[in-house]
């Protein structure tokens, strides 16, 4: 087969689930019982820094945007940002630390589980760890008054869909990688620059047209987008797009992923 062939078989690999799937998750949940209080302070004291400094320092400054507060325009994009970066981090480091220096990939093998039940274990391990610290931003934004409307529930579900989206990125950057250095491509080529041109500190429509159009192919933009309009009870058609698009790379990454990773366990 030719390389375009097997990245088409990837996509479309269809992983099937089985009970292996959650073993592997509870084990990832066990072994981060012991470091659990010092994430929880983390994952709360970092946004708060972040929405003090950014959401009322700079929006002292700037106002309003669209007659709302800066502090509540930048609120869910600090959310969906957040979940981003720990699902990303969690699944790409984590991953290839797994695989190639604890080996613990292969020791689960002894176990009767499937390669892509690790693997898509390991995906919503680092999805569940992302939206923790979603849930963990959304506490302390409901402390500071940010969340004043009963749909930051499914403003919730979408930013889950979001991690599920880059856990799954962040594994499959680990099937490419062979040290640690080889995230670097992804993080500040990729990662970095979406967290900064995905509407998160100001307007799309502030951006050049071409930088504008790109955006909207960045699925960090469209949760931005989705959480924003929710938690502005702004809720439109625009909205089943966003959440399509989510849906749409989470299933493709989490194929791609499994069907690569389990290929390197295997060899």
């Amino acid at each position: 087969m030719t390389a375009l062939h097997i990245f088409f078989a990837d996509l479309f690999s269809f992983p099937s689930w089985g009970r292996g799937v959650w073993a592997v998750w509870l084990r990832n949940f066990l072994y981060f019982r012991h470091t659990l209080l010092i994430s929880v302070f983390w994952v709360m004291f970092e946004p708060l820094l972040y929405l003090i400094a950014i959401g009322y320092g700079v929006g002292y400054f700037v106002g309003q945007i669209d007659g709302v507060p800066y502090s509540k325009f930048f609120f869910p994009a600090l959310m969906a940002t957040s979940g981003m970066f720990v699902a990303f981090f969690e699944g790409s480091y984590g991953g290839y630390t797994k695989l190639a220096r604890q080996k613990t990939y292969d020791t689960i093998l002894l176990a009767p589980i499937d390669p892509a039940e690790i693997i898509l274990g390991e995906i919503l391990w680092a999805a569940s760890k992302g939206f923790f610290s979603v849930v963990a931003v959304a506490l302390v934004g409901a402390v500071q008054g940010m969340i004043d409307t009963i749909l930051i529930i499914p403003a919730l579900l979408v930013l889950a869909i979001l991690c599920w989206v880059f856990s799954a990125f962040g594994i499959l950057m680990a099937s490419y990688a062979r040290n640690y250095d080889w995230f670097v491509y992804a993080q500040s080529g990729f990662i970095i620059p979406m967290s900064l041109f995905s509407g998160t500190y100001f307007p799309l429509n502030h951006l050049p047209q071409v930088i504008q159009q790109a955006a909207y192919l960045l699925p960090l933009t469209h949760a931005v987008m989705a959480s924003r309009a929710l938690l502005q009870d702004n809720v439109g058609s625009l909205l089943f797009l966003n959440v399509g698009v989510l849906f749409a790379l989470g299933f493709l990454f989490s194929n791609w992923a499994t069907a690569r990773m389990s290929r390197r366990i295997y060899y």
